[in-house]
């Protein structure tokens, strides 16, 4: 423990003089009102007793006054104390990138691509808590649908909004995974703090990659430090410009053929992106809570000392 101003506790000589007086006044001379002032009263036939259990009391009722100045001396000096130095959680900055053309609707498990997709990404959100997360949605075109946040209840109140089949022309009519990766960047690279990490979840071949623009992509992506998952749940296998996305950003491309697969390759993504923990310093904290305690214990004290015991020399 340590003090904001330790030349306020010079002052505590007051309430411990008054704790001398009060307890060594019968016993070393020169303290005064002492033995002196005491009156003996003459009692007929009677035996009187030696009133040390009084004085005792009464002694420790007339402490609680210095007590009280002590306390507030030392609250006035600022006490302080160092906090526990804990193991804070690292902040991993993951975009969804979800493909809204119109094959998500089709079925997949009990549901359809759209319906499995959405439950595994609320499941992968619900279990990593701590990180934030952002939805961005494309089909022909591109548009930030949920803010990176920390509120995993943004994604399941968005599930019926977001349905391939109720959303307006301009969604359904193709695949646009570049556009839909460019818009992820655009909001990972704001933040300036923490991992950043997409997750691509499509179904089919993009219009808007080859010719060597998957590469193009790919770097600028790695020069941000942004690293790709990509989950392919249409039939056959992750488009190769796709894949080339990934490997250069250092990802890695799944192709899950049902919901338990789905699953599976989201807890695989979550083993692969272990979130590490950064040793805090401690900090140094007011530490008032025990004395402010200490303090009021008194006052109730002095406060019974006035209803129940005092001092009277007869």
């Amino acid at each position: 423990m340590s003090f904001s101003d330790w030349r306020i506790l010079l002052f505590l000589f007051v309430p411990a003089s008054l704790l001398a007086w009060i307890w060594l006044r019968d016993r070393l001379p020169g303290l005064g009102f002492g033995s002196d002032r005491r009156v003996a009263l003459p009692q007929d036939f009677g035996i009187a007793s030696s009133g040390r259990w009084s004085d005792l009391f009464i002694r420790v009722f007339q402490s609680s006054f210095p007590l009280m100045m002590a306390t507030a001396i030392v609250l006035l000096a600022g006490p302080r104390h160092l906090s526990v130095p804990k193991a804070e959680r690292e902040l991993t900055n993951i975009e969804f990138c979800l493909d809204l053309s119109g094959s998500m609707s089709a079925r997949f498990g009990t549901g359809t691509r759209y319906d499995a997709a959405m439950e595994a990404t609320i499941g992968f959100v619900e279990k990593r808590a701590g990180d934030a997360f952002g939805l961005t949605v494309f089909g022909d075109q591109a548009q930030h649908w949920i803010p990176l946040t920390t509120d995993p209840s943004a994604f399941r109140c968005s599930v019926p909004f977001l349905n391939p089949m109720r959303l307006p022309p301009g969604y359904g009519g193709g695949t646009m995974i570049g556009l839909g990766l460019k818009k992820c960047q655009e909001v990972l690279t704001t933040r300036e703090t923490g991992d950043r990490m997409i997750i691509l979840v499509s179904d089919g071949a993009s219009f808007d990659l080859g010719d060597g623009k998957e590469e193009v992509i790919g770097k600028s992506l790695r020069e941000d430090n942004i690293v790709v998952y990509s989950i392919h749940i249409g039939q056959g296998i992750t488009p190769p410009e796709v894949s080339t996305i990934t490997n250069i950003t250092g990802g890695k491309s799944f192709n899950p053929q049902d919901v338990q697969s789905l699953n599976g390759v989201f807890h695989r993504i979550d083993k692969m992106e272990v979130a590490e923990l950064k040793q805090t310093y401690a900090e140094v904290l007011d530490w008032f809570g025990p004395f402010s305690i200490a303090g009021v214990s008194f006052i109730g004290i002095a406060m019974m000392s006035l209803l129940l015991f005092r001092y009277t020399p007869w």
